[in-house]
């Protein structure tokens, strides 16, 4: 599949944006963040901020973005409905939960409440946009149980390690030492789900072939003799991205160190290091990082996608 730039931003941003807040709700629920303006605006601003701006560049891959309203009254069939459906409302309780904080300085009781039902709002966002791909039976790299993995835990994995630098920066020493440990925990757990993903797509036997795609199948060998098409056309462009094998491999181990080794082992210095200025430094290191990484992994996860439609364009299985 085409890795799109405006999809693999949506991706990596509204996860990360998501991620933080769900983090910062956490975390105000159990008292450990002080209700200050500054941060509030800070870490509130930047985790909306994230959100909006991915939601908002989603729409640019559409081939008539000032439609893309009308998605949302197919909620019934369609997961694109749904989960823009589920952003808005979303906004709803992060809006109150981000009002008490800014506006009345209190992030407990009541706000927690606010901040735990839009915590629990994004993760159901998440979950939504994971399945738009999940539930596409002709691409069988997105068809399965990781592909909803992923989204779930890498956007909270992204906003763990954003908290974690924040929560540095600004001298909270108490939800700086928990962020630390859930943000490698989190990093463990993002690694474990990336690797058996990649080897569950590997490991499944081919869903399609050209013989099965063509009902041709029980003459023989079906191959390709000529090109369907004489020019480039929207199919091989969007659908028919080739990425060879040993880039993809890669772009795995980059995405592998970027993603889940440099931040840990950047997060597991800054807990043993009592220097918090070199702490500071190396959670964000381990923020930049992270955030390349995900970007790397968010483009193989399009580039190394297969559409059952390039069996009619040479394309052996998929």
């Amino acid at each position: 599949m085409h890795p799109a730039k405006s999809v693999i931003f949506f991706t990596t941003a509204s996860g990360a944006g998501y991620g933080l807040l769900i983090w910062l709700a956490v975390l105000s629920a159990y008292g450990l963040l002080p209700a200050s303006l500054v941060f509030g605006l800070v870490a509130l601003g930047f985790g909306l901020g994230l959100v909006t701006a991915g939601l908002l560049s989603s729409t640019f891959h559409l081939g008539h973005p000032e439609r893309a309203w009308r998605a949302l009254s197919q909620w019934r069939s369609s997961w694109l409905s749904r989960e823009g459906v589920a952003s808005i409302t979303a906004f709803v309780p992060l809006g109150l939960f981000a009002i008490c904080w800014v506006y009345y300085g209190e992030n407990t009781g009541l706000a927690a409440w606010f901040g735990i039902a839009g915590a629990a709002m994004s993760l159901l966002t998440l979950y939504t946009t994971s399945m738009i791909y999940a539930s596409l039976k002709p691409i069988p790299a997105w068809h399965n149980g990781g592909t909803v993995a992923g989204y779930l835990v890498l956007g909270p994995m992204n906003g763990a390690v954003i908290l974690a630098f924040l929560t540095h920066a600004f001298g909270y020493d108490d939800a700086s030492a928990v962020m630390q440990v859930a943000a490698v925990g989190m990093l463990v757990l993002g690694f474990a789900v990336k690797l058996l993903y990649w080897q569950q797509i590997h490991a499944a036997p081919a869903v399609s072939t050209a013989g099965s795609a063509t009902g041709l199948g029980h003459l023989g060998k079906v191959e390709l003799t000529a090109s369907p098409h004489d020019s480039d056309n929207y199919l091989l462009r969007e659908m028919g991205f080739r990425i060879a094998r040993k880039h993809a491999f890669k772009l795995r181990w980059i995405a592998i160190v970027l993603a889940f080794v440099v931040p840990s082992l950047c997060l597991l210095g800054a807990i043993s290091i009592e220097q918090s200025a070199i702490a500071t430094v190396l959670a964000a290191l381990a923020w930049l990082s992270c955030q390349i990484g995900v970007t790397t992994e968010r483009w193989l996860f399009f580039a190394e996608a297969k559409h059952a439609v390039t069996l009619y364009y040479g394309e052996a299985a998929v």
